[in-house]
């Protein structure tokens, strides 16, 4: 498997098991690292807000049962920098509620000194329906 790729599987299983640690140990360790949320928050930026929130998620009554990918990913490597993106599919409980929300997903990767593969920048974010109310614009 593509180690960017690879990379992102252990962050989402890291998230499906409530592994704290392993989750945050997926993000660059920056005040400038930056996170577009799906909400209720828009926005975290800086690594230590951005801890603060996997570690409260990991204690809340939100449990993601999976994430699954339905269009993608979609991966490009260049150099010690990639990306990924496509949709995302997941599936989700709170208190004893199962349901599923689809999600555009976007990675921005940098590769640490020792090899390792991990966030920059994450967009995850839910698209409306007919933001402007004239329809999708792209003819057929």
């Amino acid at each position: 498997m593509n180690p960017v790729l690879a990379a992102n599987d252990a962050f989402y299983r890291a998230i499906i098991e409530k592994r704290v640690a392993d989750i945050c140990a997926s993000y660059v360790p920056s005040e400038e690292t930056y996170v577009i949320l799906e909400g209720p928050r828009y926005t975290t930026l800086g690594y230590e807000k951005i801890s603060k929130g996997w570690a409260d998620f990991c204690h809340s009554p939100l449990t993601l049962k999976s994430i699954e990918w339905v269009e993608g990913p979609f991966c490009e490597t260049e150099g010690t920098m990639a990306w990924i993106g496509g949709m995302i599919v997941l599936t989700v409980n709170v208190r004893e509620r199962d349901f599923t929300v689809k999600f555009r997903a976007t990675f921005v990767m940098r590769q640490n000194a020792q090899g390792q593969w991990q966030i920059k920048h994450e967009h995850v974010s839910a698209p409306l329906e007919d933001p402007y109310g004239i329809g999708d614009w792209l003819k057929k």
